[in-house]
């Protein structure tokens, strides 16, 4: 960890209301965890206590203290998902993986965490594969979801695929929902945003499903332009520190209902979209 890196990210975000997040964001996405040396410059650059520092490291799951894996398993233990077996369904993923939770495989591919609510109560035991919803999850599945992480998992059928799940959305600056009830889409009410491109501004309706790519728009974007996304409400660009894994342009930040951040590929035509399960530890 290079600490002339970790001073540059937190002045890149000086003027930001929330800054202390979108700091530790940055610094995780960097280097796919949180260094205890980083949170201390953070800590003495930005003027706050280091107990204050820890304490948003640890309060959202997105952040973690550990190096983690390429790949993210995490298993709901909560009541709901417990008494359908789930406990059976981690000690199976600690069999294979042939590791504990928490830990990572020795070859950095896998990470495997347990969480205590994942806020689909109704479709337990829940695991969560790098942002990718599987319900009714038994031990006769870990196999192949294991098999899957490593070889990627952007499939995707609406109509058959069971990592599709609705996601409610507001917007990261003002707080303010972004669902439009009076537009559907895919069967679920649309997320409505405010998109620019080239000399073009206008509004831009999403699916909900989180896995879904369908749109609908005030003008037909072309494939492969870089689209700006704003708050219809606060009129804030929609913006966060990471770039897509795919195609490596900026991705767009919307905050989930319940706990979390779904971040989607400003890039039309592609299909870069992550969850990160950022809600609060119980």
């Amino acid at each position: 960890m290079n600490p002339e890196h970790i001073v540059k990210i937190i002045k890149s975000h000086s003027k930001d209301r929330g800054k202390t997040i979108s700091i530790l964001e940055e610094i995780q996405t960097k280097y796919s965890y949180l260094p205890e040396e980083a949170l201390r410059i953070v800590a003495k650059e930005t003027g706050r206590s280091l107990v204050d520092i820890f304490g948003v490291a640890t309060f959202y799951k997105l952040f973690s203290l550990k190096p983690r894996g390429k790949h993210l398993i995490s298993a709901c233990l909560g009541t709901a998902c417990h008494v359908r077996g789930a406990q059976s369904v981690v000690e199976d993923f600690k069999r294979q993986l042939k590791i504990k939770e928490g830990e990572t495989t020795p070859d950095k591919e896998i990470t495997l965490e347990t969480v205590n609510c994942l806020g689909a109560c109704a479709l337990g035991p829940i695991v969560v594969v790098d942002g990718h919803y599987f319900s009714n999850v038994t031990t006769q599945k870990v196999k192949e979801i294991i098999h899957q992480a490593r070889v990627g998992l952007d499939r995707v059928d609406i109509t058959t695929d069971e990592r599709i799940f609705p996601v409610e959305v507001s917007c990261p600056r003002c707080n303010h929902s972004l669902m439009d009830r009076k537009h559907y889409i895919d069967g679920y009410p649309s997320i409505r945003v405010t998109v620019s491109y080239e000399r073009n501004h206008g509004w831009l309706r999403l699916s909900c499903l989180y896995g879904s790519f369908s749109v609908d728009s005030e003008y037909q974007v072309p494939m492969d332009t870089v689209v700006n996304f704003f708050c219809p409400h606060c009129h804030a660009e929609l913006i966060g520190v990471s770039t897509c894994d795919k195609c490596h342009a900026p991705m767009v930040p919307m905050l989930v209902r319940g706990g979390g951040l779904v971040q989607i590929c400003s890039r039309r035509g592609c299909k870069g979209h992550l969850l990160d399960l950022s809600g609060i530890n119980a």
